[in-house]
């Protein structure tokens, strides 16, 4: 007879609170079982199975982005072009905007809505420049925050440089602010993106004197892979970011600001708690950041329509010793240290927080929370109908202008110690 794939037993074990967080008695319940060695037995239910599963996305890098906006047609207009789109939450949004077509092979920069029509769900966009590939013949691609393929075509002069990392080098664009530049802005991407996605922060660093390193780190298709091809949510890949900090000192940095994106964001806030060289950062810029992954998981489970107690379950595979050889880590991962709100009076490096309050990929309630618990650090500004990490392409002039007018005073001389303040 098959397995049953009911979990009555486990369901009665575990004890959720009224608020819907999970007892600690439940947690202790659920450690139990794990430890006392009936995993194994538990992974022939559908519930521990779909648990495992929704774990091992987590932390598994896609290697190619799923093409889920259709192009309708390509339209010529005088000498340019439009394009008609499939009407989504992300191709009705003003805005400035990538589209990746031909397995990324292709680019194009996606300007101003022309026309959108609800009753057909289709939206007419201008084309502004299409990069690499046929933008005629494509079918269906990607929406994206990247506008710019290199630095070169987003008008800056960069050097390709390698950083020493775990496994390797990791290609890193540095771009070089005029004249003696001592303070040096550290640029890291978001989960499943790539180096692309900060150049935008680099017209604004400049104008601030900052030279720009825009790093790559492990599992993110140009940094060497990481030994078990699992991302660590930070607790791991803060180390390749150390790497870049180490080599901006060497090359003439004398102090540092963190930029992150999403993930990024986790990734700096590890940095800044964790680095040997983390009084030498002198602030922190984060867009859309995950500041507690707990939270983030939750909500994808609840987006996905995974119950919220196999959701927890999958959490506590990937932080338990026995459950993280079922994931395929290296390593279990601390989510619990990677909490912020919880941790919030430990943030001691400035920090300006970016997040558009529609984000649908990390919840913006965290970012707030963390400002509210620490207002003497923290800084938070919130976009509308930008969703996740877009907030520069629906507003770049107010973007930019939050971060110069934030940053100006962090990057002021300090004080000696013998002047008053």
């Amino acid at each position: 007879m098959a397995p049953s794939t009911r979990t009555p037993t486990l369901t009665a074990a575990v004890p959720i609170q009224a608020d819907g967080r999970m007892s600690q008695r439940a947690k202790w319940a659920l450690g139990g079982v794990i430890g006392g060695g009936a995993l194994a037995g538990l992974l022939a239910t559908g519930s521990s199975a779909l648990a495992l599963y929704f774990a091992r996305r987590v932390i598994t890098p896609v290697r190619q982005r799923t093409a889920d906006q259709e192009v309708l047609a390509v339209l010529r207009e005088g000498g340019g072009r439009q394009v008609i789109l499939t009407a989504t939450p992300e191709t009705t949004v003003e805005g400035v905007y990538g589209l990746f077509f031909d397995g990324g092979k292709g680019h194009a920069r996606i300007g101003r809505i022309v026309s959108y029509s609800p009753a057909d769900g289709t939206v007419l966009r201008e084309v502004e420049a299409v990069y690499a590939g046929d933008l005629d013949t494509a079918r269906r691609g990607w929406w994206s925050g990247a506008l710019y393929p290199d630095p070169a075509t987003a008008g800056f002069t960069a050097e390709d440089v390698l950083i020493e990392v775990d496994g390797g080098t990791a290609p890193a664009w540095l771009v070089r602010a005029g004249g003696t530049s001592r303070t040096w802005a550290i640029m890291v991407h978001g989960r499943g993106a790539t180096r692309q996605e900060a150049l935008r922060a680099v017209g604004p660093a400049l104008e601030l004197g900052l030279t720009s390193l825009l790093v790559s780190y492990r599992n993110d298709g140009l940094a060497p892979s990481a030994e078990d091809g699992r991302y660590g949510l930070g607790s791991t890949e803060w180390h390749d970011v150390e790497a870049a900090i180490e080599f901006a000192l060497a090359n003439g940095a004398e102090e540092i600001v963190l930029f992150g994106w999403s993930m990024g964001g986790a990734i700096c806030l590890q940095t800044a708690d964790l680095s040997p060289h983390r009084h030498l950062i002198r602030a922190m810029v984060l867009d859309a950041p995950v500041i507690n992954w707990v939270n983030v998981l939750a909500h994808h489970a609840q987006i996905n329509r995974i119950p919220s107690l196999v959701g927890r379950y999958g959490q506590l595979m990937l932080g338990h010793p026995v459950g993280r050889r079922l994931t395929g880590l290296a390593a279990p991962v601390d989510l619990k240290a990677m909490d912020w709100v919880a941790r919030a009076v430990e943030v001691r490096t400035p920090t300006l927080i970016i997040h558009s309050v529609d984000d649908e990929y990390v919840p913006y309630e965290p970012s707030a929370l963390l400002a509210e618990r620490n207002p003497d650090m923290v800084t938070f500004e919130t976009f509308n109908h930008a969703r996740h990490t877009k907030e520069w392409n629906v507003d770049p002039g107010r973007w930019e202008n939050l971060i110069k007018a934030w940053l100006r005073p962090q990057l002021a001389p300090r004080l000696n110690p013998g002047q008053n303040r």
